[in-house]
């Protein structure tokens, strides 16, 4: 059976269970906390419509992938391999992220709650619009970024991953997660400046040459649930790059980012 016939199956059943648990324990809006129609998934209509989508999507070059290519710019010994100079790196989010606004609770209920069927929907709905991308539509990789294993192990998932699989899904391509790993844990990236949060996640991350290279890659995707400063991104990307040529382009996508338009 194949991964969208086996996602359809998953909702049909997800459907016929959410109907009787309605009855039980209504369901509330992520957002504003209102109760849900059977018809609405995490968000009432209202929340949907509001939702503050960055359509970055729809423009190579935005915030988002700007602050991106900052980051590999200023590493200019990074970005020369082969002789040439990195491409413009492509980034897109869904919505824009404020850390004081009810919309944060989308991530964090993801992240901190165990809630993945609502990372698995909009993980979706990140999906779709990446498909009908000029930049995106080519991709032939997604690699979540990786948990360290100790948490992984704690949380029991990785909320990367479960957007990943869906983005993917959407894509038609494969979700890679042997290629990127986290080689030594660190600290949790929330409440701390920009300039710990570059130094926590600096080297952390190995790439296995043989797999990332086995398949012929042309442009891989990298995934995660929030784009604040980009360090956690950009060190994902500086790992595929030492043992990928420029000629693999390498770009990112997040459910959310921090930063205005």
């Amino acid at each position: 059976m194949v991964q969208a016939d086996v996602r359809e199956m998953r909702e049909i059943i997800t459907e016929g269970l959410r109907a009787a648990a309605d009855v039980i324990l209504p369901r509330t809006c992520t957002v504003c906390g209102t109760r849900l129609n059977l018809n609405e998934r995490h968000l009432c209509l209202q929340c949907m419509a509001e939702l503050p989508l960055t359509h970055f999507w729809e423009r190579s070059h935005n915030p988002m992938a700007d602050r991106l290519n900052l980051l590999i710019e200023r590493g200019v010994d990074s970005c020369l391999t082969e002789g040439r100079l990195e491409r413009y790196a492509f980034a897109a989010a869904l919505f824009f992220y404020d850390g004081e606004g009810d919309y944060r609770r989308i991530p964090h209920q993801l992240k901190y709650h165990g809630n993945l069927s609502l990372g698995r929907h909009f993980g979706r709905m990140l999906g779709v619009r990446l498909k009908r991308s000029e930049c995106f539509k080519d991709v032939d990789a997604v690699i979540p970024v990786p948990l360290h294993w100790s948490r992984r192990w704690k949380r029991g998932y990785n909320q990367a991953e479960v957007i990943a699989e869906e983005v993917a899904c959407e894509l038609g391509v494969f979700m890679r997660t042997d290629i990127l790993s986290r080689r030594r844990r660190t600290r949790t990236q929330t409440k701390v400046s920009p300039e710990q949060k570059a130094a926590n996640v600096k080297g952390a991350f190995e790439a296995d040459k043989a797999r990332a290279q086995e398949d012929g890659y042309r442009h891989i995707l990298l995934v995660d649930d929030v784009f604040t400063t980009g360090s956690t991104l950009h060190n994902c990307f500086l790992a595929l790059r030492a043992v990928l040529p420029v000629s693999v382009r390498i770009s990112v996508a997040t459910l959310g980012f921090v930063g205005g338009a």
